[in-house]
């Protein structure tokens, strides 16, 4: 679903030359270890809540970046890639979960993860990683929760939590087994092939979605509220410049390419919401689905989004609870003691 937007190297007659290519935990991984050995990255592709954690790696754009150009980008994607200030990533597109349910499967639409849980709906999720994760900070936070204080500190050890967790296992039971080993592609994939009856998307699924044979019988809808709000975990794809740029003109000269109204164009095309909002407006819907999407989706947006609090250290955060919800999952651990491993790691990692 991002995929799309590389033709821009070859259309535009640009030598680039791709070091790193993966999901989101195999890039981090592997660009922290080059950034900390030294090694020349001059453009990267991150994401703006992970920006802080690689902080010590990346130039401030403040005084590199065309301020023009940054003007025409959505403010709340550019204030996302601030930390401590400085803007150290700039957006390429907003992402946000949208809930696509097969009509012909599914009569009585949950608007609510508790009529979620209470259906025999089969709805897929990430089992795995940053995903798996996100959906329980969904849960949590859709029922008046959080995961961290105001400060920073991590308050998540909670009834609200437990529950969660509950829910996640009550949902995975239904899903075939090997749903702890699915990332967002495959979550798209089994809602394309028709193993489960709904699964929330990130915008630029609607490609394969439209494409795909069930087309004419996935319908959009708003993500399933909780009991205080509806919420969608969201966060914004973006470029950065390492310190180790070796060629700070060039990379700046492709950054403000991929910033371009014609680029961003590329992305929205492919259904992403992407950052520029003069190429997002033009965005005419092929279909009534695709206006219906769209209108969910920029309402999800508007009213819905929540992110993580910038944190340097919240990746070991994250792994450590994806791997707690993950062997809940797997029978491992009760909800209860999924929550206090959560915790108790949170606390050990954002010790001072």
């Amino acid at each position: 679903m991002y995929d799309h937007l590389y033709r821009v190297f070859e259309d535009a007659g640009v030598d680039v030359d791709v070091v790193v290519s993966g999901d989101h935990p195999t890039l981090n991984r592997r660009v922290a270890e080059m950034l900390s050995r030294g090694e020349r990255i001059d453009l990267l592709a991150t994401h703006a809540k992970y920006t802080p954690s690689q902080a010590q790696w990346l130039h401030p754009l403040d005084d590199l970046v065309n301020g023009s150009a940054l003007s025409q980008l959505a403010p709340v994607a550019v204030d996302l890639g601030r930390f401590n200030g400085d803007l150290l990533c700039v957006p390429r597109l907003i992402d946000v979960r949208v809930m696509w349910v097969r009509s012909d499967r599914v009569a009585s639409i949950p608007d609510t993860w508790s009529e979620l849980v209470g259906s025999t709906v089969v709805f897929g999720f990430p089992g795995r990683e940053y995903g798996l994760f996100g959906t329980f900070f969904e849960l949590v936070s859709g029922d008046g929760g959080k995961l961290f204080a105001a400060d920073g500190t991590p308050t998540i050890e909670t009834p609200l939590a437990v529950r969660a967790v509950e829910r996640l296992v009550e949902l995975a039971n239904r899903v075939p087994a090997n749903l702890t080993k699915w990332h967002y592609d495959q979550v798209d994939e089994a809602l394309l092939s028709g193993v489960v009856d709904a699964a929330a998307t990130w915008p630029g699924a609607w490609g394969p979605i439209s494409r795909s044979r069930f087309a004419d019988v996935l319908v959009p809808y708003m993500y399933p509220a909780g009991s205080s709000r509806r919420v969608s975990y969201s966060g914004c794809h973006a470029w950065a410049i390492p310190t180790t740029c070796q060629d700070i003109d060039g990379a700046l000269e492709l950054l403000h390419l991929l910033m371009s109204h014609e680029e961003q164009s590329i992305d929205a095309a492919g259904g992403n919401m992407c950052a520029h909002e003069a190429a997002l407006a033009a965005v005419v819907p092929v279909n009534d689905i695709d206006r219906r999407r769209l209108e969910i989706t920029r309402r999800t947006i508007d009213e819905a989004m929540i992110c993580y609090p910038p944190l340097a250290k919240f990746p070991a955060v994250e792994d450590a609870g994806w791997s707690a919800i993950h062997g809940a999952l797997n029978g491992r651990l009760t909800p209860e003691d999924t929550v206090k491993a959560i915790q108790r790691a949170a606390e050990s990692a954002l010790a001072p």
